[in-house]
């Protein structure tokens, strides 16, 4: 029953006609026993956060159960009410949603400017961000906190979104799938007469879907699960994000289970976010990946 799901399979590393050898059939299922291996050491550590969460302050300390005694969800509207987290994951989303813009934006263009325009100089441009690749972000973290403060920027939205903004691994995947786009529309929409950017806006992007999904999906992850930045310019604004909050609780009155609480509260949008586009990142990715 198992292997005949393989009759559907046209690629992949084992085909249903690899299938008819012993040695092929143990092999893949030592591969699938690995994956699931994979899979619960993943996952474990988050399913445990949320079956603790349930507990109260005693059974957390003394218990050494896994699964608590009774699930009780007045628990969490209480933690929720008490934590005041509503505000927290507001700003976050203010947040993501201009990353979101900002990413596919600004990296978008420069990578329109690199692979389909390619104006004079843009192998230097482009050598220089292959070179950004090399340099972690955290290397020019004071520098750019310096420049946030003077040019007034501090304790606003705006640098986070900016942040991302200018990503060299983003530029590098919306590049690659540029340059596999039909060179034929591109050139139909400029002999009926559109401009630079509206070429980009209305002819690149909706042909874009897949590259963009991944894309927006990696700068979620990336802008929710974010702190030092977010630390060094919001903290004491009024509009921390939840990871800042979640700092903040270290040295707050709450208790271990409702900390664990506001863990599983930051943990649940990528969560849902993953499992309603998984289908969709998995083929995007691979789309990005063979363009160019």
């Amino acid at each position: 029953m198992f292997f005949e799901k393989y009759r559907e399979k046209e690629d992949g590393t084992i085909r249903y006609y690899d299938l008819h050898s012993m040695k092929h059939k143990i092999l893949c299922i030592i591969i699938f026993m690995i994956c699931i291996g994979m899979v619960i050491v993943a996952v474990f550590p988050a399913v445990w956060v949320f079956l603790a969460s349930f507990k109260d302050i005693a059974e957390f300390r003394k218990a050494a159960t896994i699964l608590p005694s009774k699930f009780n969800i007045q628990n969490y509207v209480k933690t929720w009410n008490d934590l005041k987290f509503f505000k927290f994951y507001i700003n976050s989303f203010i947040v993501v949603a201009g990353c979101v813009v900002s990413s596919v934006l600004f990296n978008g263009l420069l990578a329109y400017g690199l692979g389909i325009l390619k104006p004079k100089g843009y192998k230097v441009v482009f050598t220089l961000v292959m070179w950004g690749l090399l340099i972690p972000a955290t290397t020019s973290i004071v520098a750019l906190f310096v420049n946030i403060n003077r040019v007034g920027l501090n304790q606003s939205f705006v640098p986070l979104w900016l942040s991302l903004g200018a990503n060299a691994f983003y530029v590098v995947l919306f590049k690659q799938f540029f340059e596999g786009l039909p060179k034929e529309l591109i050139e139909a929409a400029k002999l009926d007469g559109c401009g630079v950017f509206r070429t980009f806006i209305s002819i690149i992007l909706p042909l874009s879907k897949s590259i963009v999904m991944v894309i927006t999906i990696f700068t979620v992850n990336a802008a929710w699960s974010d702190f030092l930045l977010p630390y060094l310019v919001l903290n004491g604004s009024g509009h921390e994000t939840v990871m800042v909050r979640l700092f903040a609780f270290r040295t707050s009155n709450a208790t271990d289970v409702e900390i664990l609480r506001a863990v599983a509260f930051s943990i649940i949008p990528p969560t849902i976010l993953f499992l309603i586009f998984q289908k969709q990142i998995t083929a995007g990715a691979t789309t990005g990946a063979l363009k160019g």
